[in-house]
């Protein structure tokens, strides 16, 4: 077991007047105080949100694991996900199990990287430390950062619909609100109105800490299931049946159809492929080290059937308005022409899917994004404030409903943001599992000088086995943003890019293994996993060291990479 200090919660007190004036008057008010006992060096600044995670916060298991991907999986673009599958010539029969194998594949690196979190305790932006090196791990941590930040904001703006439904259901009359903004805006003003309103609700629920969200989940978990078997139920029972969709066959065939397939599993895929990276940042707080194997079964079978509720609904929908209504809160509108009824109905079920769109930022993106500032700014933010960073980036200086309306090129950049995520997840993967085997010096991963620097804090095994499953992909990225007419490659290439993330992730982890044990970085490799800076580092290969008497009394080990390990004299 890990020899963890203890540690309470600070209660939140009111600020006196001179806390405040201080705070308006002085940089270093804003100091997050160093966390006493600390893994990390001395000269090196650490926060309690970046320390490992201490017993009493270890309380997730693995109903909590199963009630989180619940609260992530159920949300709007879940449920719109097959309607890009059917877009293509895929028909239902497809989509089915292109949604489940999709949801598969991409489990097994998030639980595998998962486990980093269950049996460390530490968050990805530490523990990439790892695999990358102290340094490299910033251009990780970066990426991961800014991509999370992006989503915010653009999940958020996709969410304000919840809002405009429940406000006219409310109130009719605010359908009748006079634009007052110029197209160049991007937005109405009653869109705008919406959405500043999701945006500032929102807010207090993404400052909740991760150690308290589990109620909710549970909220969540109850409230969105709720809504959208209604939905089905009530378009279904207007239709008289589950539609036309059910009867349609595909439209592509052959090669086409093989490729299809693959490049719509890997669109699945791609949705998930951030938390194949930072899944750690979650199960950190996990109870026992394996709980968290849930995540394998529970993530597809989850997925899969709020698709399928999507499928149903959509295809029924059909029957009575003559269109293909992917997204549910079109669908739910048509309540508000119902009178009181209808409008109360419209209300709840629009308040459930903002829970659901509230949720899934909170647990994909939020969190995430806050993990990683904390680790970038550690003098200045934790995750509270890092969560409050993040929803300010997002939600405003992103102006995501720009994005949205106009930003198509950056929204094909975003969705194919998996071919860097790939070898990312790949890389973790093989360095835990395969070159590390779950044994990692855990103070050493704080220390920029301690036995993870590698070259100047550079991996360069990481280095080649990120740039080489790139290298190929960037081609087809660019034909995905720009279009043919400015971007012409082969077939090989545009064939290739249809399995992106999984071509990344496989290729990665066989490139970082060979490389890893025909240079091995044999001062990276410990026989035992070591928990504190009390504990000997017991390395698998031995080199020449020097034992030196500190001034506690304790004689210390030297690594011969800066590391010094205590142990009883």
């Amino acid at each position: 077991m890990p020899c963890t200090s203890m540690r309470t919660s600070p209660r939140l007190k009111k600020p006196s007047a001179s806390d405040v004036k201080r705070r308006c008057t002085s940089l270093h008010s804003w100091e997050i105080p160093k966390q006493a006992g600390a893994l990390a060096p001395a000269h090196v600044w650490t926060n309690r949100d970046m320390d490992p995670t201490p017993p009493e916060h270890q309380t997730w298991s693995s109903w909590t694991i199963i009630a989180y991907w619940a609260t992530d999986v159920l949300n709007l673009t879940t449920w719109q996900t097959a309607s890009a599958i059917l877009s293509v010539g895929l028909s239902w029969r497809e989509a089915i199990p292109i949604m489940f194998l999709g949801n598969f594949v991409v489990a097994i690196p998030i639980v595998l990287n998962g486990a980093i979190g269950s049996r460390l305790h530490v968050p990805f932006s530490v523990i990439a430390t790892s695999s990358f090196g102290y340094y490299l791990r910033y251009f990780a941590i970066v990426s991961r950062a800014i991509l999370a930040m992006f989503w915010l904001g653009i999940q958020s703006a996709n969410g304000a619909q919840c809002i405009t439904i429940m406000l006219r259901a409310w109130a009719p009359s605010y359908n009748d609100i006079p634009n007052q903004l110029p197209a160049s805006a991007g937005l109405t003003t009653q869109g705008f109105i919406s959405y500043f309103l999701f945006w500032i609700i929102q807010l207090p629920l993404l400052l909740i800490h991760p150690t308290k969200l589990k109620p909710l989940f549970w909220v969540k978990l109850v409230a969105a299931p709720v809504s959208a078997l209604a939905l089905l139920g009530w378009s279904v029972h207007k239709a008289g049946g589950g539609g036309e969709i059910f009867s349609q066959k595909a439209t592509v065939s052959g090669s086409q159809y093989a490729y299809l397939w693959l490049s719509s599993m890997s669109s699945v895929t791609g949705t998930w492929a951030t938390l194949s990276v930072n899944m750690p940042d979650f199960t950190r707080y996990a109870r026992s080290p394996n709980g968290q194997f849930i995540q394998l079964p529970a993530m597809p079978v989850l997925f899969t059937i709020c698709g399928i509720i999507g499928i149903v609904t959509t295809s029924a929908a059909h029957v009575f308005t003559g269109e293909y209504l992917w997204n549910p809160l079109d669908i739910i509108s048509l309540w508000l022409e119902y009178g009181s009824g209808g409008r109360a109905a419209a209300f709840f079920a629009a308040l459930a899917w903002y829970l659901a769109q509230v949720g899934t930022n909170i647990t994909a993106n939020s969190v995430s994004a806050a993990n990683d500032l904390t680790v970038l700014f550690p003098r200045w933010v934790n995750i509270r404030r890092g969560c409050f960073i993040a929803a300010v980036i997002a939600g405003w200086v992103l102006v995501p409903w720009k994005i949205l309306s106009s930003a198509e090129t950056l929204l094909a950049f975003l969705g194919g943001y998996a071919v860097f995520l790939g070898p990312l997840a790949g890389i973790m993967t093989a360095d835990f599992w395969l070159v590390k085997k779950q044994k990692v010096d855990i103070p050493a991963l704080y220390n920029p000088d301690g036995r993870y620097r590698y070259v100047a804090g550079c991996n360069w095994r990481a280095v080649v086995a990120f740039i080489v499953p790139v290298a190929p992909l960037l081609p087809g990225l660019g034909l995905s943003i720009s279009g043919p007419d400015a971007v012409h490659i082969n077939d090989g290439l545009a064939n290739l890019y249809t399995f992106n993330w999984m071509f990344g992730f496989v290729t990665a982890i066989f490139l970082y293994v060979v490389l890893s044990y025909a240079f091995s970085a044999k001062e990276t490799l410990v026989a035992e996993t070591v928990w504190d800076l009390d504990q000997v580092a017991v390395e698998a290969y031995p080199r020449t060291s020097s034992v030196e008497e500190g001034s506690d009394g304790k004689f210390r080990l030297s690594d011969g990479v800066g590391n010094m390990n205590a142990k009883e004299g």
